[in-house]
């Protein structure tokens, strides 16, 4: 079907702010980046499509941080969260999330910090001007608006603002551009969690008395759903099911997010079902609630000043402009075409004492200046990106990206003037 377009009339756009620091996306890499900047004295403005802060962790209602990265600010957000715990339980690990009393956590740090949130607003556009950027377009309920800014922080995931300012990216795996399969969380209770399994990665085989659990699900349970994740929470007799599962979805396209909205959803009373007929805890388990937003893996991978590699991990790689350290996971890559893990994958086997580094450099895009990345949109490959693309590392880096933006701010120079080792001393300035 050939293309028509209606040719909107030129207008005057109010500038609602002027700000040192714009951060578009308040996931663990925005809410980071915009408190780490504040902190620093920038004036920062933090906007949020949704109606909450927080991102795939609160919203998404995201079951655990999971892998692990040596970042003050990540243990101080740790630490705030086990002050807030109401059912102190030790079977639930300290990287646990309730993503509600999460929610009020990062509100509390952003106002202490002296964040100006915008809620509700969506960044639909990019101001650049003669290389650089300048600040944005947003579009809300009140209207469509503008914020001029020194410095922006891409931390959309999808890398929305960087993507409108022409940076240069590309979608999904490099040989074909396929993405990982999304996923809706959600939460079932009345489990009897004395006796209840929690399978934690694809290759947890569960022996059961009617079966192997996974190798249940995959017959039972309708394509391309077919695994089982079973995590712990807060509460007493809550369990967080990471199940749901919908392939060939471009997050960066609005019909299939609704098209993968769609088909997470319709597969959660057959998980539940499945759940109380083959999972030992689980046989009088119901569903309580469910994530307001999609999970989405992988979409955008931009080209930056350095782009990590696989072999980059496997390495243990250091670099000397380092500005995350000690980030270590697995290559969690979900099956492109199925349930499980895929064939490139690894979990359970993948070696455990992999700590690498990603350089300042995978922060900063090619062909514009102060804008800065943040998350899983860094430069960085298919395979790299299946194991940084984990929340602590997106919050260490938009840790890193907060102070890198306040520095340059404070400096007045661009964001690729910018000493790595000057933001490393911000980094590390709690270990003196």
């Amino acid at each position: 079907m050939e293309m028509t377009y209606y040719e909107e009339p030129a207008r005057k756009i109010p500038v609602i702010d002027t700000v040192d620091v714009l951060v578009a996306g308040s996931g663990p890499a925005g809410f980071s980046a915009a408190v780490c900047a504040a902190r620093q004295g920038a004036r920062v403005m933090l906007v949020e499509a949704l109606g909450a802060v927080g991102g795939i962790a609160t919203s998404g209602m995201m079951s655990h941080f999971t892998g692990s990265v040596r970042s003050e600010f990540y243990e101080e957000l740790l630490g705030r969260m086990m002050e807030k715990r109401r059912f102190p339980d030790e079977k639930a690990p300290r990287v646990t999330i309730d993503p509600e009393q999460l929610k009020q956590i990062e509100l509390d740090m952003l106002k202490e910090a002296g964040v100006r949130l915008r809620l509700y607003t969506f960044v639909s556009g990019a101001i650049a001007q003669d290389g650089a950027m300048r600040g944005v377009i947003l579009e809300s309920k009140s209207g469509r608006e503008a914020v001029m800014a020194k410095i922006v922080i891409d931390a959309t995931g999808d890398g929305d603002v960087a993507a409108r300012a022409g940076v240069p990216f590309s979608l999904g795996r490099e040989e074909d551009h396929l993405m990982q399969p999304v996923t809706i969380m959600f939460k079932v209770a009345g489990v009897d969690t004395d006796r209840a399994v929690f399978p934690g990665s694809f290759e947890t085989t569960v022996e059961t008395d009617k079966g192997e659990l996974q190798a249940l699900a995959k017959e039972k349970l309708p394509f391309p759903a077919g695994h089982v994740l079973l995590y712990r929470t807060t509460l007493p007799g809550v369990v967080t099911l990471n199940m749901t599962n919908a392939i060939g979805i471009d997050g960066t396209s609005a019909d299939d997010l609704t098209r993968g909205e769609v088909i997470c959803r319709s597969q959660m009373e057959a998980i539940v079902n499945f759940l109380r007929e083959y999972a030992p805890g689980y046989e009088n388990c119901y569903q309580i609630g469910s994530a307001s937003l999609l999970g989405v893996r992988e979409t955008r991978h931009f080209k930056g000043e350095y782009t990590l590699t696989r072999e980059d991990v496997l390495s243990c790689a250091r670099f000397d402009d380092w500005v995350v350290r000690e980030a270590r996971f697995n290559f969690d890559v979900h099956n492109l075409t199925g349930a499980s893990l895929d064939k490139t994958g690894a979990q359970k086997y993948f070696p455990r004492d992999n700590q690498y580094e990603i350089p300042y450099r995978c922060l900063i895009p090619q062909g514009i200046d102060n804008l800065l990345l943040a998350g899983r949109c860094i430069s960085g490959t298919h395979m790299a990106h299946s194991n940084y693309r984990v929340m602590p590392m997106c919050v260490a880096m938009g840790e890193a990206a907060g102070y890198a933006a306040a520095l340059a701010v404070r400096r007045n120079v661009s964001v690729r003037s910018v000493d790595a080792h000057d933001i490393q001393a911000l980094l590390t300035q709690g270990e003196k």
